[in-house]
């Protein structure tokens, strides 16, 4: 029976949705491709290929549609120095002791782990990182390891290599990350902003999601210029494209949290000669596989100690992703959690602490947080949303991801899971015996430095805004009612 390109593509798409492998790629076929990474910060899956119709990403929608779509691939962590501490060396971070949030007085690498830059300089790559938004600039690292960028990168832009050398590039993106920014071409309504159910539906509430969703919209843009360039420098035909974010959502209960919206963030995989175009995968993804599928693709020898699966190969499908929280900036935690295709489990190390512990960058960047808590102690918040706002948390959540993808209902105490809730507790458990290898607790020293910078911040934040140092949610509320509301 005869059948053409399009109707192959959509049959391979239904494939996909129903958790189907394409068949595995020849490794001969992609020898000599580039390869890039584009890299969004604090990236959630709020695109049109995603199913947003309110937000305008026609550059994703289009790399969307050449691509192989990972609609459950999940960071890690969600904060970027850990995540993208996993992300260049393809292991957990807990396991190399980097799973804390910026750590002042850095390590370096134990020798025998080397970051896959690294593996692709020593097979003759030239190896780059740049801002996505122009060329010659550094990019992004924020690795929780010392690192100089002249060691570990040979430039800023694939363009710097000699003639015909092949290149293993990443270009990153700053946004979405905050703070955010306006699209005056492409403005998004508050009004029809559609917000998560554990959020209160209030205007600044609204019009801080529809401004994020304008600065995915520069995202766009971003990644529509770098496809430009590919093209005219001849390469689209001859690179592999990756794409995706170092975390999840800069919203409250996300970033830094381990529910989906924090660790969830879009991953695309495009291939030159078209392979898997349009097609949609539902399997589990962790971002420490992208740097094993990378290597994989162009034929060099996975190194033993990484710790991620090679996704792209027929017989790698993760059962489980693991994720992981600890001390952010300030802010002292550890959370684990393992989440399968249809439950989460979540393991509190702390659940005297309430989630909204204090942490300056959040208080003073989220309005959502003080609006909150504003909400909360006028008791204007329903069940769902309260629930982030109490002063306590439980030992164990566990949800079904199915029935209650926002991850309110808690399970854990419900004696008909009980067998779900065992099983994904002894997973946990063998996993962080055999893989979480920091020091707990963490070295004092670097508490008290974060503590000192979180201090800095405040006070340069609160002068800034015209604030006194004891300022009441009441008046950040106001502050951001002025900010956001104004016009």
């Amino acid at each position: 029976m005869d059948i053409n390109i399009n109707s192959y593509l959509f049959i391979l798409g239904i494939l996909f949705l129903n958790g189907c492998k394409l068949p595995e790629k020849e490794i001969s076929k992609t020898k000599e491709y580039n390869i890039l990474w584009i890299v969004a910060d604090d990236l959630g899956t709020d695109l049109g290929c995603f199913g947003n119709d309110l937000v305008y990403t026609p550059n994703l929608d289009q790399l969307a549609s050449e691509s192989i779509l990972y609609k459950k691939m999940f960071t890690v962590t969600a904060v970027c120095s850990p995540s993208r501490s996993g992300l260049i060396t393809g292991m957990y971070p807990v396991t190399l002791g980097l799973q804390n949030h910026r750590t002042r007085f850095k390590k370096v690498l134990p020798d025998t782990i080397l970051p896959v830059t690294e593996c692709f300089k020593n097979a003759g790559y030239f190896v780059s990182n740049g801002d996505g938004r122009k060329n010659g600039i550094k990019g992004k690292m924020d690795y929780n390891f010392k690192a100089n960028f002249n060691e570990l990168y040979q430039g800023t832009h694939w363009s710097q290599r000699t003639r015909e050398q092949k290149f293993f590039s990443q270009a990153q993106i700053f946004y979405p990350h905050r703070p955010f920014h306006s699209d005056s071409l492409q403005p998004i309504n508050p009004d029809l902003v559609k917000l998560p159910p554990y959020y209160p539906n209030h205007p600044i509430a609204r019009k801080d999601w529809a401004l994020y969703l304008e600065t995915i919209q520069h995202v766009d843009i971003s990644v529509g210029q770098i496809m430009k360039q590919l093209k005219e420098d001849g390469l689209l035909d001859n690179t592999i494209i990756f794409f995706f974010g170092d975390q999840g959502r800069p919203h409250a209960r996300a970033k830094q949290f381990l529910y989906d919206p924090g660790t969830n963030t879009p991953l695309m995989v495009r291939f030159p000669d078209g392979y898997g175009a349009g097609a949609v995968s539902n399997e589990l993804v962790s971002n420490i596989d992208i740097a094993v599928a990378t290597l994989a693709l162009a034929g060099i020898e996975r190194p033993k100690y990484m710790q991620g699966l090679d996704f792209l190969s027929k017989n790698s499908e993760r059962e489980f992703v693991f994720t992981m929280r600890d001390r952010r900036d300030e802010t002292v935690d550890r959370i684990r959690a393992v989440r399968s295709q249809k439950f989460k489990y979540i393991k509190n190390y702390y659940p005297d602490r309430p989630y909204t512990q204090y942490n300056v960058y959040k208080e003073m960047s989220y309005p959502m947080l003080p609006l909150m808590h504003v909400m909360f102690e006028e008791g204007q918040l329903d069940e769902a949303q309260k629930i982030f706002m109490d002063s306590f948390r439980p030992p164990e959540e566990l949800y079904d991801l199915e029935t209650d993808p926002f991850e309110i209902n808690n399970l854990a105490t419900k004696s008909e899971y009980t067998l779900e809730l065992e099983k994904l507790r002894n997973t946990l458990n063998q996993w962080v015996n055999k893989n979480d290898l920091g020091v707990y607790p963490e070295d004092q020293a670097e508490i008290d430095t974060a503590q000192e910078q979180a201090l800095k911040m405040l006070k340069k934040t609160l002068q800034k805004r015209n604030l006194p140092e004891n300022a009441s949610y009441r008046k950040h509320v106001e502050y951001w009612e002025n900010k956001l509301l104004e016009n």
